[in-house]
């Protein structure tokens, strides 16, 4: 089994009030006993405070708890915005995000680092100065609150493992650490075998530095991680064992990881119409490999 926390994450922007209960109920009753804290359920909390008392009652109710994070994220919203109007904002919101998440008990938050081509006018380099200056001032106050902000592998050059390992060499601190992404990982080593994958698409002109040994490079550094699987095309976020990520190589790897604190299934059930039960089922049999 794994030797950390398992959680899970459900998409409930469409849930109804009146249907979140049941949904945390089938989680439940299939083994779960961690929930994501999600980028909508912190906007919901933003918006009315006394959600946050109903959602960790509601969890509770089923024997739930919360036990990791992630944070909101677009093109204004990531760590990397360069846009020197929306930066003010961005900063203030994650601060207030990362209040919330200590107020539900949380210590580990994923926040994007951004996708270079959603800002076309401001060079790479730049965009990844923006990163760096936001961490310089969300890291101190993370580290007040004890809460470890993670940085995400994606498909785009802002993210790859190089630039993550960069950025950690700037800020030795344990407030920073590293969410490893399986999903988006396999895009960037199977993605290779499809002319419109999305990191081919993502990288424009360029080849993309295609890598089968990303999970090596982040290791000392990987705090959560995020399970989901894809067949190397697109990133579908589906139940592992559906597409063509190695898992026999990429559990027992984790399992060794200094850092980690919470492995976190991100199969999206409204996007992939993917059983609760599946795919509760299926990270039990990911923690059995050995």
């Amino acid at each position: 089994m794994f030797p950390v926390p398992v959680s899970f994450t459900f998409g409930f922007k469409p849930v109804s009030d009146e249907l979140r209960p049941m949904i945390l109920h089938e989680f439940a009753a299939n083994g779960a006993k961690y929930l994501m804290l999600t980028g909508t359920d912190i906007s919901r909390i933003m918006e009315n405070r006394d959600c946050a008392a109903r959602f960790r009652r509601e969890l509770a109710d089923e024997g739930l708890s919360y036990c990791d994070a992630h944070a909101a994220f677009g093109p204004m919203l990531d760590l990397a915005c360069p846009v020197a109007e929306a930066r003010p904002e961005m900063i203030m919101r994650h601060k207030l995000t990362l209040l919330i998440t200590a107020s539900m008990g949380v210590k580990t938050i994923t926040i994007h680092t951004g996708n270079e081509p959603r800002h076309p006018d401001y060079p790479l380099e730049v965009q990844f100065d923006c990163l760096k200056r936001s961490l310089d001032e969300l890291l101190p106050f993370a580290e007040s609150l004890g809460i470890t902000i993670c940085i995400e592998n994606i498909w785009y050059q802002l993210n790859t493992p190089e630039r993550l390992l960069a950025v950690k060499q700037e800020f030795p601190t344990d407030a920073l650490g590293f969410c490893y992404d399986a999903g988006h990982a396999n895009l960037m080593d199977k993605g290779r075998n499809f002319p419109d994958s999305k990191p081919a698409i993502g990288w424009g002109a360029k080849t993309p530095t295609w890598d089968d040994h990303i999970l090596e490079k982040m290791l000392p550094h990987v705090v959560n991680c995020h399970l989901h699987d894809n067949n190397g095309r697109l990133d579908d976020h589906v139940v592992p064992g559906l597409g063509t990520v190695n898992w026999n190589h990429i559990i027992p790897l984790l399992k060794k990881a200094p850092r980690l604190q919470v492995v976190t299934c991100e199969v999206i059930p409204i996007r992939t119409m993917s059983s609760i039960r599946d795919i509760c089922v299926s990270l039990e049999e990911l923690g059995k490999i050995e």
